[in-house]
Parts: structure tokens; C-alpha cells; sequence
């Protein structure tokens, strides 16, 4: 029998392991799911980070190492996950190399409490450029307003930018011309537009766990017949954007200078309501040219009983809309919904990385050595 993997990947679309740890490292976890599961990217990000260093002994030569330099907390922490990042883009270097450059990516994600200050936003994304320190990887910065000039503006130095926390399809317009932006002063600056990626990290099931939420609410039938329909609708609507976004004069002028288009990437893949086939938000967006980041487990449930087809985006662009509309028409308002997303998106990261930093502040100053 076909692996739906392979068909995943034969249809164009990248898989990425959204989850990394010391432990995946040094086990030889991720290389075997490179080798075994066609992964060919890892995407971070702080709650992922928090989780990891808190729950692994395979961090305390390396902490005691920390708290011997007596660093402070944030550096401390910058050396950990970075180092991480560094060793994933070492295993994922043949897939880069493989690609030419367009996969084996590793993405780390700034500060997220400098979400909206963009001149911080440009300084860390460009410390964690130099700190790591490798080709194949993505800095992650978030798609608050804030965040747009400083995606420009580190494109414009030859960064990579994975472009994080997208919900809101006119905010996924912002973050092309971003892009594009980007690019633009990169050749202007003299950079190889080649060397240059980006992808487009569109947020999908916490679309469903808030409107869901709204129409339960309601508690009427026709409410009832919406849920989890929006979270699928709106990324097949950003990928629409996508491919008019990049079929016009200005992308082609770019196009032909070098430059890469901006990939969607779908994040949040990871079925959250256990009503919801397990592989939905994998199989009901498969389309030419995105990536699709998963956690582990959804990654195996592809494996085992996905049912991927060729293409599922592509032909659905009126229904897609429909549900929108009919969202609206039930009272249910799309500009809140995305922005009370990314809100509670950037306040998670937040959270993420406060309770990292406090942990970490103790385990520095209690670790032998210290």
C-alpha cells in the first residue's frame, strides 16, 4: 500500500515536525523521523521550548555550565534553544542541500514579549541570525503590526523569515506585501534573492476552537452544521490569496531577479476537538507549494490511516467563502474572531516564556557551581 506520507509529499506539500527537544536530538528521534517519516523541517516556538527544558534531565551539563558563567536569564536561555536549533539545522542540512534550499529549515521564534516592538523585533531576529549561525534557518517573527516592518526590514538584510501567528486572511495580505517588500530592498542591498526564504505560518484548528465555541453558544441547528468548517474554509482562502498574490508583475520581477515565493505554511495542525477526524487539518489542505507542520502525533496518524488526496484546495474557493458568510450571517464576526486569536496567540507565548524564564532563574541559581 502507498505511504500517505509519500503521497503527501508527492502532492507537493513539504511535512514539517512542529516539536523539538534535546532529548529528540540526542536519541536520534528526529533523524529517524526524517529518514522514516519524509520529514524534511522543524518548526519551534516557546511553548514548545518551555516544555522541552523543564521536562528532560538532558539540559543539566549544560545548565551547570550556565550558572558557572553566572549568565543572566535571558542569555541563559537564548544558549539553550539556540544550541537546539543549531544541532536540528545540522540533521536537516541534506534536506536543505537536497532541496536547494528550499526545505530542511529549522525556525526559532524572537522574544515573543517584543512582539510589538519592531525596532526590538529587527535586533533579536538578527542576533538569533548570527547566533546560530546556519543557512537553513528561519527566525519566527509574529504577524502583529508591529512585526511587518521588521519582517521587511530583516528580509532586507538576507534573513529568512518564517512569518508566525497568521489568522486574519487581510493580515495574510499585509504579510505578502511584507514580503515583497522585503525582497525588494534585498536586491536593492545587493543580496541573492536566492538565498532568501520565507514561509507564511497560517494558524487553522484554534480557528475552529473559537468560532465553535461561538456557535455552540447560539445553540441553533444551522449553527450546529458549522462547526469546524471555518478553520479549513480560511486557509483554503489564504491559500487563493497566495496564488494571486504571486502571479503578479511585481512578483514576476522578483521571480525572474532570483526570489522564492513565500510559502503557506499550515500550523496548528493538531485536532483539538476529539469529535474531528484526527487527520483533517493534513488532509483537507493538501495543494502544490505549502507545508504542513505537525505534531508528532499527527504526524504518525497520517501514517497510519490518512486518507490523503491529490489536491483538496483547489475548486473549493466559493464553498470556502460560503461558510464565512454564512458565519457572518449568524452574527458571528470574523475581525473579532482572528483578533482575539492573535492576541491570545502572542499572550500564550507570553506566558510560555515567562514561566521558562522564572524556572530557569532557580535552576541557575541552585545548580551546583552556581
Amino acid at each position: 500500500m502507498t505511504d500517505p506520507l509519500t503521497t503527501l509529499t508527492d502532492a507537493g506539500v513539504s511535512i514539517w515536525l512542529d516539536d523539538l527537544s534535546r532529548e529528540r536530538l540526542t536519541s536520534g528521534s528526529l533523524a529517524r523521523l526524517v529518514h522514516d517519516r519524509h520529514v524534511v523541517g522543524v518548526t519551534t516556538n516557546p511553548t514548545i521550548f518551555a516544555k522541552a527544558i523543564t521536562g528532560s534531565d538532558t539540559y543539566t551539563d549544560q545548565l551547570q555550565q550556565l550558572a558557572q558563567r553566572r549568565l543572566d536569564v535571558d542569555t541563559a536561555l537564548r544558549e539553550l534553544t539556540t544550541y537546539d536549533v543549531r544541532c536540528a539545522c545540522d540533521v536537516l542540512r541534506p534536506a536543505f542541500d537536497a532541496t536547494d534550499g528550499v526545505d530542511g529549515r529549522v525556525s526559532i521564534e524572537v522574544d515573543p514579549r517584543i512582539a510589538h516592538d519592531t525596532d526590538r523585533t529587527i535586533a533579536e531576529a538578527k542576533a538569533l541570525w548570527w547566533l546560530v549561525d546556519r543557512p537553513n534557518l528561519f527566525v519566527k517573527i509574529p504577524a502583529a503590526k508591529q512585526g511587518l516592518p521588521a519582517i521587511s526590514a530583516c528580509l532586507a538584510e538576507g534573513i529568512s523569515i518564517n512569518v508566525t501567528l497568521i489568522f486574519a486572511l487581510d493580515r495574510y495580505t499585509d504579510v505578502i506585501d511584507a514580503f515583497l517588500t522585503g525582497l525588494e530592498r534585498a536586491q536593492a542591498n545587493g543580496h541573492d534573492l536566492a538565498t532568501i526564504a520565507s514561509v507564511a505560518s497560517f494558524f487553522v484548528s484554534r480557528v475552529d476552537t473559537e468560532v465553535d465555541q461561538r456557535l455552540d453558544k447560539l445553540g441553533t441547528e444551522r449553527a450546529a452544521a458549522l462547526r469546524g468548517k471555518a478553520a479549513i474554509a480560511n486557509a483554503r482562502l489564504a491559500y487563493h490569496r497566495y496564488e494571486k498574490a504571486f502571479a503578479t508583475d511585481r512578483w514576476d520581477t522578483l521571480n525572474r531577479a532570483g526570489a522564492r515565493p513565500q510559502r503557506p505554511l499550515w500550523a496548528s495542525t493538531g485536532v483539538k476537538d476529539p469529535s474531528y477526524q484526527d487527520t483533517r487539518y493534513v488532509a483537507d489542505l493538501v495543494a502544490p507549494g505549502v507545508v504542513n507542520t505537525m505534531p508528532e502525533n499527527t504526524l504518525h496518524a497520517v501514517a497510519d490511516h490518512g486518507h490523503v488526496p491529490p489536491d483538496s484546495i483547489h475548486g473549493t474557493y466559493d464553498q470556502s467563502q460560503q461558510v464565512l458568510d454564512d458565519l457572518a450571517d449568524l452574527g458571528i464576526d470574523y475581525e473579532d474572531v482572528v483578533q482575539v486569536l492573535e492576541d491570545e496567540g502572542v499572550a500564550k507565548f507570553d506566558a510560555s516564556w515567562d514561566q521558562l524564564s522564572t524556572q530557569l532563574a532557580q535552576t541557575l541559581t541552585t545548580t551546583p557551581g552556581a
